[in-house]
């Protein structure tokens, strides 16, 4: 049985596709429609040269789960020795479908599922103990600045690689007909990224001009983190579901909406 409205599902298209199917099975309707997508870089040798030495580092920070799928790729086998910390439970479960999990590693991750961000897991690091040492960040071609400030303000050597680069989708026709579909009916947008989230008022505003804007703010947005529902508000949204980190709470949230 259905829940009435769609879930539209804006992650990029690999892991949409695996939400979907969870949603699927639990009773819903989901729509993949991607807000994001996620390319290799051209020339991955920085990202090669600092996994290759990974035993030069005290510390290996991922900011997202495409980063730890962009990244493992290239390590057979991590070195136990070596910590890991990720910010949101996404990324936990990315790390344990590569293996990685908490009884075999040694993994920092925020303690309070209902904030996960840089700062929450800067909370969770002994920066004491990281002082004078070589810290690895690997995250996208861009993105916030806020860890790796914070670890150089500490008295830590930090090196940011990138591991992939985030862009907006194509709109072609195929996309704009399902725009113009969705933005016709009540929906629920499951938001995991507040650039996701501009590029899709951009996209609507380009289908629809003003009215598809206003169409899209009326929606209901889940969102699994206080600064992507704060992006929503500053936007337009004017129904924002706040839900804590990870899949399971994302799920039941839209489970148990009315």
């Amino acid at each position: 049985m259905t829940h009435g409205r769609p879930v539209v599902v804006t992650r990029p298209r690999a892991q949409a596709e695996a939400f979907a199917a969870r949603a699927r099975a639990a009773g819903l309707e989901p729509v993949v429609f991607p807000l994001l997508d996620i390319q290799p870089l051209a020339d991955e040798s920085a990202l090669r040269a600092a996994l290759a030495r990974l035993d030069r580092f005290a510390l290996v920070a991922f900011v997202s789960p495409n980063a730890i799928d962009a990244a493992l790729r290239h390590v057979p086998r991590w070195p136990v020795q070596v910590p890991l910390a990720v910010v949101g439970e996404g990324s936990r479960q990315a790390l344990a479908a590569h293996g990685i999990d908490d009884a075999h590693y040694t993994v920092h991750r925020p303690h309070d599922a209902e904030r996960t961000d840089s700062q929450t897991l800067l909370d969770t690091l002994d920066l004491s103990a990281l002082h004078g040492k070589d810290v690895l960040i690997v995250r996208g071609e861009s993105g916030r600045e806020l860890l790796a400030d914070a670890l150089r303000d500490a008295g830590v050597t930090v090196l940011q690689v990138p591991a992939y680069r985030r862009c907006a989708p194509a709109l072609d026709d195929e996309h704009r007909a399902l725009l113009n579909a969705l933005l016709d009916r009540p929906c629920d947008w499951v938001v995991t990224s507040s650039e996701a989230l501009r590029i899709g008022l951009n996209m609507a505003r380009a289908v629809a001009g003003k009215e598809g804007v206003a169409k899209l703010q009326q929606h209901t947005l889940y969102v699994p983190h206080v600064r992507i529902a704060e992006t929503a508000q500053a936007l337009g949204f004017a129904h924002v579901v706040r839900t804590a980190s990870g899949d399971e709470a994302l799920l039941a949230a839209l489970q148990s909406r009315p």
